[in-house]
């Protein structure tokens, strides 16, 4: 699921790939359903493709999400994206104990807590990673 859901450089929120052309994408934002182009000059990346730093190693961005989701029992973060750095970070260790305190930045927090909030809006909240997706990964 997360591997459709993408995360353009310059636009905000997140984006739904509907169609590939020969230079760009066609995307649909998650926010408000609107369909945009994504040219091969704007930096795309799949939430798939996205780890966090931890002391010891990367964890994909799908287990963040996938803790945050426990914590919050299915439903939106309960840290406003706006919230002071010490909030942010406290919350941060409480999903994620042992992420990387001098490359995680608050700004990252900001990011993932509004993605979260964005998935959950539109529904897809199914982190686990499918079959086909763990088939492709392997190749």
């Amino acid at each position: 699921m997360l591997k459709e859901i993408l995360s353009i450089s310059g636009k905000p929120g997140l984006y739904k790939l509907v169609s590939q052309g020969k230079n760009m994408l066609v995307v649909e934002s998650l926010i408000d359903g609107k369909r945009v182009p994504a040219y091969s000059r704007d930096k795309v990346v799949s939430l798939s493709d996205i780890a966090m730093f931890t002391e010891t190693e990367e964890v994909p961005l799908r287990q963040v999400l996938k803790n945050i989701h426990t914590k919050e029992n299915g439903k939106q973060c309960g840290v406003d994206s706006k919230a002071d750095n010490a909030v942010l970070r406290n919350y941060m260790s409480e999903v994620l104990p042992n992420y990387d305190r001098d490359r995680v930045y608050p700004s990252d927090m900001r990011k993932l807590f509004s993605w979260y909030n964005i998935l959950v809006n539109c529904g897809l909240t199914d982190f686990e990673v499918s079959v086909a997706e763990e088939t492709q990964t392997a190749e």
